[in-house]
């Protein structure tokens, strides 16, 4: 019989917020490749999203297209616009010039698109580890939450080496988060970025937990898809890409999602996607795992409802950790490098 009884959601600190531990991820708005839905038809799944407890979106970049916008026009409907928060993103791809107007006119237009006086939560990212100019563009982000215009900074996808150096260089309880992509098939925070996170006391916000949907019932005994059929999804070409390429094969998938199966009957008959969130919901350098949501086209409240209430047992690990042996996960983090070294 199915699990049904609501549970109360879990709930961590973030900087001045208190959040919950599933966050809804809004990156699908920037490409109709998912599917598309009015603007109206949006802003009415972001309020079913607060009315269920889900009132954290990761649902803004400065180059996602208008999710900013389109938060922002909600969050000014509400009558109560601070019970929800939103998290956005700086992201430097290029060498830039880095002066504190520079640094300022992006966090201001994060503001006017996201019409807010703060922002709640400002993930900075990146390119060129090179380029020590990120210490420079933090610092300048530091002064900026001085002065009121930041409630909180982040980083995504920062290895293991920046952010430390990052949190030792700008002091304690500056870096809130790292947002990087971590699930049962990509386990590269647990060697060094985890430590990190402990010592620092930085929450990951991650991505990626249930790999564009593999790691869901409906590909249980299912054959390989085809890569190049253009009947995936952007996110899901990149996960079977690395399900396949850097993490072992087909078949040895198949033999995760049907542990995963056994594990969720146990519990009632959760989902695989449970399982496999609250597995990275078990890790305690996790603050929360940032579920993709594509407003007014597919949604999976109920099941996100699942996740709380219960921690795998150790036998649940152990069967876990018997098919991670035969991948190549462990090695992932020389295949393909640190978090966030296959952005750069």
């Amino acid at each position: 019989m199915l699990r049904t009884t609501p549970q109360p959601k879990e709930t961590f600190l973030l900087g001045p917020f208190t959040v919950p531990r599933v966050w809804v991820g809004l990156w699908q708005l920037s490409s109709n490749a998912w599917g598309s839905a009015s603007a109206a038809k949006i802003r009415q799944a972001m309020a079913r999203h607060i009315e269920r407890g889900y009132n954290a979106f990761d649902l803004t970049a400065d180059h996602y297209g208008s999710a900013e916008i389109l938060y922002g026009q909600f969050k000014e409907s509400l009558p109560s616009p601070a019970e929800v928060v939103g998290a956005t993103k700086w992201c430097v791809f290029r060498q830039t010039e880095l002066s504190r107007s520079v640094v300022e006119n992006a966090v201001r237009e994060r503001m006017t698109r996201m019409r807010t006086t703060t922002v709640d939560l400002l993930q900075f990212h990146w390119q060129d580890y090179s380029d020590k100019g990120y210490l420079t563009a933090l610092q300048i982000l530091q002064d900026l939450q001085n002065e009121g215009l930041i409630s909180a900074v982040g980083l995504c996808n920062f290895d293991a080496i920046r952010t430390d150096e990052i949190c030792t260089q700008l002091g304690p309880g500056f870096i809130v988060s790292n947002q990087v992509q971590f699930s049962l098939i990509d386990t590269r925070p647990l060697h060094g970025m985890a430590d990190v996170c402990e010592r620092h006391n930085v929450k990951l916000l991650t991505y990626g937990t249930l790999c564009g949907g593999f790691l869901a019932d409906q590909w249980l005994n299912q054959p390989e898809p085809d890569l190049y059929s253009g009947v995936l999804t952007p996110s899901q070409r990149k996960y079977l890409d690395m399900i396949l390429k850097a993490w072992g094969n087909w078949a040895l998938f198949q033999s995760l999602l049907a542990v995963l199966r056994d594990i969720g009957d146990r519990y009632g008959g959760l989902s695989i996607a449970n399982i496999a969130t609250r597995w990275v919901l078990d890790h305690s350098f996790v603050g929360a795992v940032i579920i993709g949501a594509r407003l007014g086209v597919s949604e999976h409240t109920d099941d996100n409802d699942r996740v709380f209430g219960f921690s795998l047992t150790d036998e649940d690990n152990r069967a876990i950790e018997a098919v991670q042996a035969r991948s190549n996960g462990r090695r992932m983090i020389t295949l393909i490098g640190d978090c966030g070294a296959e952005y750069r």
